[in-house]
């Protein structure tokens, strides 16, 4: 199954999907996409690491989200990757606007073919007015556009707000 997790900033987003992996009783591999440049995201980062068991997987990717999946995907494993609204603001700091498009279509024409079970989690930023600032604009363009295709790709995708799991496709948890 592939699933789509999407919630505001400290939601429980990524703590449901843990859950989910967690609970799948697979060896899970987490794929991490943030760049921790600066003190607060650092400190972010451990505290996910802290939540993490000892055994499960690590690769942390910023761009080539496509082919680390691609080369990890497998039955009988979960792959969890956290997050991928980092993965696209990774994308669209290059210099190269080609870029962004070229990975979000690897990964959109990858998907289907991935076995296993895979866990995107992912920011929902559409909720809110839009944003002054051509850049702002373009991420929440593109954090939209990208959220539809996965939700229309995947079997399950929740809404995670105050830690409350809201099942939009696919069964309930």
């Amino acid at each position: 199954m592939h699933q789509l997790i999407l919630g505001g900033a400290r939601s429980g987003k990524s703590r449901l999907a843990e859950k989910l992996a967690g609970d799948s009783g697979l060896p899970v591999i987490y794929i991490a996409t943030s760049q921790p440049l600066d003190g607060e995201m650092n400190a972010r980062v451990a505290l996910h690491r802290q939540r993490r068991p000892d055994h499960w997987g690590l690769i942390e990717e910023p761009l080539e989200l496509a082919r680390v999946l691609r080369e990890n995907a497998a039955p009988g494993r979960c792959l969890l990757v956290d997050c991928l609204t980092l993965w696209l603001t990774n994308l669209l700091m290059l210099e190269d606007p080609a870029r962004l498009a070229f990975e979000r279509d690897q990964l959109l024409e990858t998907l289907a073919s991935l076995p296993g079970e895979i866990i995107f989690v992912s920011n929902e930023t559409g909720l809110g007015v839009v944003p002054l600032g051509e850049l702002t604009r373009r991420y929440v363009d593109e954090a939209g556009w990208l959220h539809q295709a996965l939700a229309e790709r995947c079997q399950r995708v929740v809404l995670t707000v105050a830690g409350l799991p809201l099942t939009l496709k696919g069964t309930a948890l």
